[in-house]
């Protein structure tokens, strides 16, 4: 091992911890520096060099001063001591359900010649690293509790081990990815591990330490000032102090930096030498562990956890995610020859509820799911995913994507063949989203639009044959046939319901909001009912291209927009009604730690638009269908989630014709699609 870089390294830490302390120092004699003033009159009074009445008023100002300077830094001090540090949410593993892993991690320390992490803990994502967890807050270390429980064994053993314990009492916790023990394989693991094991060498040292605790400290006490909930005094009180603590972070925050730069380059610098040639290797793992956690997350579990099920083995799915990538991509070929050597997980004793306590803690940071298992929060196993998850979430969705149609007062399809016409079928929803010719023209008249902004495709593309003779005609998003007044008055009759849809029930108006206000809220701003402004509408050719973007896209306006809208109002509502979480009866030491209404602390994906939302809804509309009445069946993709299975195949042509209906309107290839499938459209699919 080069020492000269371990040193290297070693000392631009240490001379960055002592900017701190020396930081730490000014602010202690900033403290004390009217009390030393305080002291210095009243010596000097006493001995009679200082005398006089301008003096003995002095003397008592400073004297004041200096008591209340120094209850303040008092206060300071015992809230950045009595602060508790920020700490990751992790999943403790006690020695006694994982002795392989300790050893390896002991026997890693010994290689690299320093101290022993005190505990192991794992985390829901792709990333090691050491947390200190000596504060008192924090409670006692895994390893010293083992030692004091097993202390008063054979005398002949305890000299050799007291020791190491000392040494490594306040030694940080190693905190390891979960993925990471599933995939990665148990060469691979030690090599990975050998720079953050070699970070306690470092971490060790006093300097550095104190730096670490003051900084934390200060970190921490800036949280206590900035939390909710407190009294008037109180919040005055935490204000100044979180004032103080700012000051002294902003000004060492450059130091601390440069400290924990150093820190890891002595541990790298330490670690070159320890299956250098291996690291290499598994630091492409580490890369393609992470594309395949992230990808489980979601497109697998966030599914679930929005269903109310959260699956108790996400660090296996990785697993069967890559292996599938390696199956589909050449670039990750090889990688899947690897699972024939000894995987990291065996260094469990279980693996298992190891697993499943990882991938409860991911449900809470990603989602915010509650801490405990219950009716609405269950756990869900892989081969119960496609039956428990994926068909339920398709028909839920499918339910509310009716719901909403009702809402908008769409009428089901006059089919006297039928065997329940007025139930859900899939023609209902192709029917309303389906743009006509007649319907196109009107909104680009209304806006001054051609086909392509409506679009991006000629009215050719949107023309099939007419509807049956007397099959709604005036009814929004079905076509009908014949010229004349009568017929020109019905297709502006059912321009009009698309662009003005009202809920079904008048008489209960509060019961879901006119989704119009949600399309065009600026137009019904004064309660007004009428939403006709073709009349402030600019159609002269010179008009200004910022006036032309201020125009609203007319597929807003339409039958997708509107119907957009309605799901997102009713998804809003659903959320707002949804019961609270319950407050845990018990919190670990790790949980106790972090704040539970702050969750998800990393939320996944962004609010779905209402376009992405129906997308969802028709998606799943149409694989209800399929399975109904074409005998496919529900599956899990491990990379793409949900997935309709057609004849035991992924059908992975279902999407783009989805969204060119969703979009432009266009249902011709999904009902090629549907026709090649012999899918009934027009009959009634089971919901929930």
């Amino acid at each position: 091992m080069s020492g000269t870089g371990v040193e290297v390294g070693a000392q631009a830490a240490r001379s960055r911890a002592l900017a701190v302390l020396r930081l730490r120092s000014r602010a202690l004699a900033v403290a004390l520096l009217p009390a030393a003033a305080a002291v210095v009159l009243l010596a000097g009074g006493a001995t009679g060099h200082i005398g006089g009445a301008s003096w003995d008023v002095v003397r008592w100002v400073v004297t004041v001063l200096a008591v209340l300077v120094l209850l303040a830094a008092a206060g300071v001090a015992l809230v950045v001591a009595r602060a508790r540090p920020a700490l990751s949410p992790t999943v403790p593993v006690a020695e006694e359900s994982a002795p392989d892993l300790y050893r390896l991690v002991r026997d890693l320390a010994d290689r690299l010649d320093v101290p022993a992490p005190s505990a192991i803990a794992l985390t829901p994502d792709c990333d090691s690293w050491l947390e200190d967890r000596t504060h008192p807050a924090h409670g006692q270390p895994a390893r010293d509790r083992d030692t004091s429980a097993t202390s008063g064994g054979a005398a002949s053993g305890a000299g050799d081990v007291r020791a190491p314990e000392r040494r490594s009492s306040a030694a940080p916790v190693l905190v390891i990815g979960s993925p990471f023990l599933w995939w990665m394989r148990v060469g691979e693991l030690r090599a990975v591990l050998a720079p953050v094991v070699a970070g306690t060498g470092p971490s060790a040292h006093p300097d550095i330490a104190a730096a670490r605790r003051f900084v934390r400290g200060l970190d921490a006490a800036v949280a206590v000032a900035a939390a909710p909930g407190r009294g008037p005094l109180t919040r005055t009180v935490l204000a100044g102090v979180g004032w103080v603590a700012r000051l002294l972070l902003r000004n060492c925050r450059v130091h601390a930096a440069e400290m924990e730069r150093g820190v890891a380059a002595a541990a790298a610098e330490r670690a070159q030498t320890v299956d250098y040639g291996v690291r290499i290797v598994a630091q492409e793992q580490v890369g393609l562990a992470y594309a395949g956690w992230d990808r489980l997350l979601t497109r697998v579990a966030l599914p679930a956890w929005r269903m109310g099920r959260w699956p108790s083995r996400l660090d296996a799915g990785v697993v069967s995610a890559l292996t599938e990538l390696s199956r589909r991509d050449r670039l990750a070929e090889g990688f899947a020859s690897r699972l024939g050597e000894r995987p990291a997980c065996d260094l469990l004793e279980e693996p298992g509820s190891v697993d499943e306590a990882a991938s409860l803690l991911a449900a809470r940071l990603f989602h915010g799911g509650p801490a405990e298992t219950g009716p609405d929060w269950a756990p869900v196993a892989w081969q119960e995913y496609p039956d428990e998850v994926v068909d339920r979430k398709w028909r839920m969705d499918a339910a509310r994507l009716h719901r909403v149609l009702d809402s908008l007062g769409v009428g089901h399809r006059a089919d006297p063949t039928g065997p329940d016409p007025e139930g859900p079928t899939l023609a209902r929803v192709l029917d309303h989203l389906t743009t006509t010719v007649e319907v196109q023209g009107a909104a680009r008249g209304a806006h001054g639009l051609d086909g392509e902004h409506l679009g991006g495709a000629p009215d050719e593309a949107y023309e099939t044959s007419a509807a049956p003779e007397g099959d709604g005609a005036g009814r929004p998003g079905v076509r009908g046939g014949g010229d004349g007044p009568d017929a020109e008055q019905a297709r502006d009759a059912g321009l009009d319901a698309l662009l003005h849809a009202r809920p079904a029930s008048a008489a209960d108006p509060d019961a879901r909001p006119d989704v119009r206000s949600l399309v065009r809220p600026d137009e019904h701003a004064n309660g007004s009912g009428d939403s006709d402004d073709s009349g402030d509408i600019d159609d002269s050719n010179d008009a200004d291209d910022s006036e032309d973007s201020d125009e609203p896209d007319p597929r807003d306006e339409g039958p997708s927009g509107v119907l957009a809208a309605g799901l997102s109002a009713e998804l809003a509502r659903e959320e707002a009604a949804a019961p609270p979480r319950p407050v845990p009866a018990g919190q670990g030491p790790d949980e106790a730690l972090w704040d539970d209404g702050a969750l998800p602390l990393f939320p996944l994906q962004p609010p779905r638009t209402g376009r992405e939302l129906l997308a969802d809804h028709v998606t799943a509309m149409v694989c209800c269908a399929a399975v109904d009445t074409a005998g496919a069946t529900p599956g899990l993709d491990w990379l793409d989630g949900p997935a309709l299975l057609v004849d035991g195949e992924r059908a992975a042509d279902l999407a783009p014709r989805v969204q060119r209906l969703v979009e432009h309107g266009d249902p011709s290839p999904l009902r090629e699609w549907l026709a090649r499938l012999g899918v009934r459209q027009e009959k009634p699919v089971r919901l929930v």
